[in-house]
């Protein structure tokens, strides 16, 4: 079984950006979590290092510990994308200013890891984080999340493997929507709930 991290190591993990899941360290202890499958070297300049799947794996996990975890604090400094639906939700140009830096981080991951250097189309970490990256986008363009029971985007998950629904009551705003998770690489397409008749979009990755 493998051992967890150091202490330093888990320090280092937890640190790395939100988003891309870029490192800082010394070069010892980045050639140390990449010698664990933690972390890997990109082979473009700048050669900047990155959380592997496992090493997301890890940063995501509770540290372990004899006391309860605190619930995560507003001001954590973890960036979340609202996906509609969350109460109390804080507003005003800090959140913007940091949506605009996640947005521009995911692109710059976008770019890392595409062979081509694209980033007109979403990335692994997308793929794997498809209710946020769909709300990132969203969030990033200007539109406006759901507050509680409120007006506004809500981005679900959905059983199909590839693809999360986005809800809107305003028929424009939908439509608006659907253009902008386009333009930001996703494949899109307007359905119909069979019982209500309540439009939406179901949204996925596009790969090529």
């Amino acid at each position: 079984m493998t051992r967890p991290p150091t202490v330093a190591q888990r320090r280092v993990i937890d640190a790395a950006d939100p988003v891309t899941g870029r490192l800082k360290g010394t070069e010892a202890q980045l050639a140390a979590l990449v010698k664990r499958g933690l972390a890997f070297r990109h082979p473009r300049p700048p050669h900047d290092h990155f959380l592997t799947p496992a090493g997301h794996r890890i940063r995501e996990a509770p540290e372990p510990t004899a006391a309860p975890e605190p619930p995560a604090a507003a001001d954590s400094g973890v960036f979340t994308a609202r996906i509609g639906g969350e109460e109390n939700a804080v507003g005003g140009p800090s959140r913007t200013r940091e949506v605009h830096s996640a947005w521009q981080g995911l692109l710059e991951l976008r770019r890392m890891t595409h062979r081509d250097g694209a980033v007109d189309r979403p990335c692994g970490w997308e793929r794997t984080h498809l209710v946020q990256a769909a709300a990132l986008a969203l969030e990033a363009a200007g539109h406006r999340p759901a507050a509680g029971e409120g007006p506004g985007y809500r981005v679900r998950a959905t059983p199909q493997p590839e693809a999360v629904a986005v809800r809107e009551p305003d028929a424009e705003a939908l439509r608006a929507c659907a253009a902008t998770l386009e333009k930001a690489g996703w494949q899109v397409g307007e359905h119909t709930e069979p019982r209500t008749g309540a439009r939406y979009v179901l949204a996925s990755p596009r790969r090529a």
